[in-house]
C-alpha cells in the first residue's frame, strides 16, 4: 500500500532537515530500472507533500553543522547562476530544455491576430497579444512568457483565478532521455498573497530540493512585488522525491542514526 506523507515546515532550510530525516526513516529503498542514473540505488517517497508556511525566511538554503565535516548541499554562489535558468528564456548550447525556456520562452502555435478570429479558443484581451513582454517575438516565430501573462492576468482581471499554472512540462517530453523533473508551478492568490504549488515527477532531495525551492522562492518574490500583493506560501509535492546511494552516509550523519536502525524498529 501507498504511504503518501505529509511535512509542514517554517522555511526552506526546515523543510529540508524534516524531509531528509524522513527520507533515511521511511524512503523506500530501490534499483533505478531506467533513467539519468540507471543501475543506482536510491531511498524514495511514494508521495510527499511539503508545507512552507515562511519560504521567505533566511537563510535560503540549508547549512549543515559544520562538526560533521560536510559541505552544504548548494553553495550560495549556486543560486547566481540557477536564477536565469528559472526565470528567462536563456539556453545554452547542448541543452534540450532550460525550467525558464518551458516556463519564460516557450513555443507558442498562434499569431497575434489569431485571437481576432479564434474567438472562443485565444483569451480575447487585446494587451496581451500586444504585449512583447508577454508575447515575445524572434525572427517570425512567437514565444509566450507564462510568467508575465501570470503576472498580468492577475494585475488585469482579479486575484480570483484558477488558471494561472505556469505549465513546464509537454507530452513530447516522454520521448526525451532525460525529461524535465519540475512538470509544473501552479498559483493561487490567498488572503493578499501569491502562493506557489511547484509539482515534480522526480527529485533529488540532497541538492536539487534546496536549489529549486531557493529558486522558486525568488521567482515567487518578484512575481509578489509586480502583482502588487505580499509573498506568501509554498506547497511543494512529488511522488519521486528521494536520495540517491551516494549521500546515504551523508544523510545518515546529518540525521544522527543509520537508516537500518530505523528499519530494525519497523
Amino acid at each position: 500500500m501507498l504511504q503518501p506523507l505529509f511535512i509542514k515546515a517554517t522555511n526552506l532550510s526546515d523543510a529540508w532537515f524534516q524531509t531528509l530525516y524522513r527520507c533515511v526513516e521511511q524512503g523506500r529503498a530501490f534499483t533505478i530500472d531506467r533513467g539519468s542514473f540507471e543501475g543506482q540505488k536510491r531511498l524514495e517517497f511514494d508521495f510527499i507533500t511539503i508545507h512552507i508556511t515562511h519560504p521567505s525566511g533566511v537563510p535560503l538554503l540549508p547549512k549543515v553543522n559544520p562538526v560533521l565535516g560536510f559541505p552544504d548541499p548548494v553553495d550560495e554562489d549556486y543560486l547566481d547562476d540557477y536564477l536565469p535558468y528559472l526565470m528567462t528564456g536563456e539556453e545554452k548550447e547542448g541543452e534540450s530544455y532550460t525550467y525558464g525556456q518551458r516556463i519564460c520562452k516557450c513555443d507558442l502555435e498562434y499569431l497575434p491576430d489569431d485571437f481576432k478570429t479564434l474567438t472562443k479558443i485565444l483569451v480575447q484581451e487585446k494587451e496581451i497579444w500586444e504585449d512583447r513582454n508577454i508575447l515575445i517575438e524572434e525572427e517570425g516565430r512567437y514565444f509566450v512568457n507564462q510568467m508575465e501573462l501570470m503576472i498580468w492576468t492577475y494585475k488585469n482581471k482579479g486575484l480570483r483565478n484558477n488558471q494561472m499554472i505556469m505549465q513546464v512540462g509537454q507530452p513530447s517530453d516522454m520521448v526525451l532521455l532525460d525529461p524535465p523533473c519540475l512538470r509544473h508551478i501552479d498559483t493561487r492568490i490567498q488572503d493578499g498573497k501569491l502562493h506557489f504549488y511547484p509539482y515534480f515527477r522526480s527529485w533529488d532531495l540532497f541538492g536539487g530540493f534546496p536549489a529549486n525551492l531557493a529558486a522558486i522562492e525568488m521567482m515567487k518574490q518578484y512575481c509578489a512585488e509586480q502583482i502588487g500583493v505580499e509573498n506568501g506560501e509554498i506547497i511543494a509535492s512529488s511522488k519521486g522525491l528521494h536520495i540517491y546511494d551516494y549521500v546515504f552516509e551523508i544523510a545518515e550523519a546529518i540525521r544522527g542514526r543509520s537508516m537500518d536502525e530505523f528499519r530494525e524498529m519497523s
